[in-house]
């Protein structure tokens, strides 16, 4: 091997390494500028069966305990479903756990899709304590279920139903839409009730079976005093966002021409395609490694 061939073949192989690359870059900078992609959002819902904000003031206010409690509560994107059938809280009753719910039947469920997104609860023979009427049920119902509904390219829907009857501190009462129900025993307290409240958008809705505004303190002795609110069965949902337009499949780069220049013909007047400007930049790339071992060769022989 001389001399000659010492030099040439370190730039030969630059030469093919660089025109390889300009060649193999070019479509995927090409590609990744014309992509796009974008998520669809599939909606949301959720469900909750009972969830409570109580403040429970126990022996003449000495001891606060706050009573918060959510059961079956479900969320989605990711659909789901829970039931259970007690809610306990520790501590209040004596340092005893206390059941806050008993029933036969409690759950709730949240789905969504591509199509939509739903939430439902039932509640079936329920009976709920609070702190200082052990023996008394605060209230009692014989079913009551929610649920909410929003499908993709319609309005959403929400509704509750009431089958059965319903006991507020021992008194049977009967529920009315549209305004609240107002029980009240003397010498334990007093049960403000509002019943099916719904609210609906153009890409939400929302419903509660049953809230309770609760003001219970029996007999006055202040041992256990009860203030807050109470929600059965509550449920919301959000249909899907629309989908976005599909994006182009590729960007063109702006038509940019030297200022004074003359117009030239298109590429599809002089044979040109759209790999023309790879193959141009792996042309100058190729001069330029050609002139480099030029360059070396004659250094070499001088």
């Amino acid at each position: 091997m001389n001399a000659n061939t010492d030099f040439r073949m370190p730039a030969r192989r630059f030469t093919a390494t660089a025109a390889a690359t300009v060649l193999a870059a070019g479509p995927m900078v090409l590609a990744g500028a014309g992509s796009a992609h974008a998520s669809v959002d599939h909606g949301r819902a959720s469900a909750v069966v009972l969830r409570t904000g109580l403040d429970v003031s126990l022996l003449n206010k000495t001891v606060n305990v706050p009573l918060a409690v959510s059961l079956n509560e479900v969320r989605a994107p990711r659909s789901a479903e829970r039931t259970a059938l007690t809610a306990r809280l520790d501590g209040v009753d004596g340092g005893q756990p206390f059941s806050v719910l008993r029933a036969d039947v409690a759950s709730a469920k949240a789905t969504v899709s591509a199509s939509g997104a739903e939430a439902s609860t039932n509640l079936t023979h329920a009976r709920i304590h609070v702190p200082g009427l052990p023996l008394l049920s605060l209230i009692e119902v014989g079913q009551v279920t929610s649920k909410a509904t929003c499908e993709a390219g319609r309005k959403p829907a929400a509704s509750a139903t009431l089958l059965g009857g319903v006991t507020v501190l021992g008194k049977k009462v009967t529920l009315t839409v549209g305004g609240p129900t107002e029980v009240k025993v003397p010498g334990v307290g007093e049960v403000r009730i509002d019943f099916s409240k719904t609210r609906t958008t153009s890409r939400t809705a929302a419903a509660s079976a049953l809230e309770l505004h609760v003001s219970v303190n029996p007999l006055k002795l202040n041992v256990a005093d009860v203030e807050g609110t109470l929600t059965l069965g509550s449920v919301t949902c959000e249909s899907p966002s629309a989908a976005p337009a599909s994006a182009p499949a590729s960007v063109s780069a702006p038509d940019i021409k030297p200022q004074g220049a003359p117009a030239k013909s298109g590429l599809a007047e002089t044979g040109g395609t759209s790999t023309t400007p790879f193959v141009v930049g792996a042309a100058v790339v190729l001069l330029a490694a050609g002139g480099a071992a030029v360059a070396l060769g004659r250094r070499h022989r001088s």
